[in-house]
């Protein structure tokens, strides 16, 4: 049965007479990126400062016909060097939030990872995905599929932490985590598995908190509870989970795009483990994924994340 998508819709609600937050958009030299800061600014979440080229920027706005009026301009060159002035403002507190524009991932990260002027805390940066599908049972939260490759267990712990911190901030008191693999068994061949064990371990002893973890457990018995009767699965997670941890990006990767691409769900997506939240889109996300992001970002600061007093525009110069 096909659900109403009113997720976000409702999210949205939580920050009326909520002021705009300062959003930093590096190198948003793609008609979707500036479309995004446009309608960003129409519906009143943001005050974007667009930090890359000016003219051509203003150009490339002008061609297709957007308006930028509501947006400010940091003017630098190319994308590394805007990379280093969002981390830079984002940094002095000049802005509350940042978001990707149109440079590659890998530069964006490596100024967010930076060990000397980078945004990095003692954890473990990870993305989640948020994806309201209509025909999932709830909205799910997705991670990790885009920043860790192949992360150790120590890594792991960081990215199941992250996303039931992410929870906790959407509304999810205590979220159930699944632990996601092919086989809800322990097998020593899927290493996987063994990592699902040890992480369900840490939880237990208070190495994860905040939420209900178990696993390793397979994607229909995680979120079916008929394929978890059918299977025999008995645990708090099965059927009912919030979050799939996924065993790798590949996996979080895949899951999440088919969800969005095929599943028609309405999706944004975050990095956590950052000193202010941190939206990083694909060049090939829509306008709607990245206008969410950066709803959900809002959200974030409005629940205290990388609180900034002198980064929020009521309170700007």
């Amino acid at each position: 049965m096909m659900r109403s998508l009113r997720f976000f819709d409702d999210l949205a609600k939580t920050l009326v007479r909520q002021p705009p937050m300062a959003l930093g958009v590096v190198y948003p030299c793609s008609v979707p990126a500036l479309q995004a800061a446009a309608r960003i600014v129409a519906q009143g979440m943001a005050v974007p400062t667009l930090i890359g080229p000016a003219v051509h920027m203003r150009h490339m706005a002008a061609t297709a016909g957007i308006d930028l009026s509501g947006c400010l301009f940091a003017d630098v060159p190319t994308p590394e060097d805007a990379a280093r002035q969002g981390v830079r403002m984002a940094h002095d507190g000049k802005v509350a939030a940042l978001m990707k524009g149109s440079l590659h991932s890998r530069i964006f990260l490596h100024e967010l990872g930076h060990h000397e002027g980078g945004l990095r805390t003692t954890r473990r940066m990870s993305h989640v995905y948020v994806i309201d599908a209509p025909q999932a049972p709830r909205v799910l939260l997705v991670t990790d599929g885009a920043v860790n490759i192949a992360p150790e267990i120590e890594a792991r712990r960081d990215i199941v932490q992250n996303s039931i911190d992410l929870g906790h901030m959407l509304g999810l008191p205590q979220p159930r985590v699944a632990l996601l693999s092919a086989v809800e068994m322990v097998n020593p061949a899927l290493p996987s598995t063994l990592d699902a064990a040890i992480l369900c371990k840490m939880a237990e002893r208070g190495q994860i908190t905040g939420g209900v973890v178990d696993g390793p457990l397979a994607f229909d018995n995680a979120i079916s509870p008929e394929a978890a009767r059918c299977k025999g699965v008995v645990s708090p997670v099965a059927g009912l989970a919030d979050i799939l941890v996924a065993p790798d990006l590949e996996a979080g990767n895949i899951l999440a795009k088919q969800m969005t691409f095929i599943g028609q769900a309405q999706a944004a997506g975050i990095v956590m483990g950052m000193r202010v939240p941190v939206i990083l889109t694909s060049r090939a996300d829509p306008v709607p994924v990245r206008v969410l992001s950066c709803l959900v970002a809002a959200v974030m600061i409005r629940q205290g994340y990388g609180a900034n007093p002198a980064a929020r525009m009521d309170q700007c110069g």
